[in-house]
């Protein structure tokens, strides 16, 4: 498992390492069971505090992501359908405000963006059909 931190991200270093361990678990990289490191081996190779790693792992297991067997450590839960299409929602909404905060100083309009929308669903038709 791979985590980068940047102190200049604007994002609690819990969060971010939250967000990787996460998209990691979505995308199928950790699979179910796969154990974590413990909170004080991830703190000390990311040369942080064990506070922060607590947290983060806290939140994974908040979220549904890992469980944390005391004496053994910390696993990849099984994914929860629900919880996986909410993740992927919550991931759509950024990426579309991303777009919009584009759009913005950009000048184009709502009907430019559902152009360009309904252009790039078709051409992902066309790649799914090849």
């Amino acid at each position: 498992m791979r985590v980068v931190l940047s102190n200049s991200a604007g994002t609690p270093l819990y969060e971010q390492i939250k967000e990787q361990v996460g998209a990691a678990i979505l995308a199928g990289e950790l699979a179910e069971g796969t154990p974590l490191p413990s909170v004080r081996a991830l703190a000390r190779d990311l040369r942080i505090s064990v506070i922060t790693t607590t947290r983060a792992y806290s939140e994974l297991a908040a979220e549904g992501f890992i469980t944390t067997v005391p004496g053994k450590g910390a696993f990849v839960q099984p994914l929860d359908t629900e919880l996986v299409r909410e993740q992927r929602v919550r991931q759509v909404e950024e990426g579309l405000q991303a777009a919009l905060d584009a759009a913005r100083p950009a000048g184009l309009s709502r009907g430019d963006l559902i152009e360009i929308l309904d252009a790039l669903i078709q051409a992902e038709k066309a790649n799914s059909l090849e």
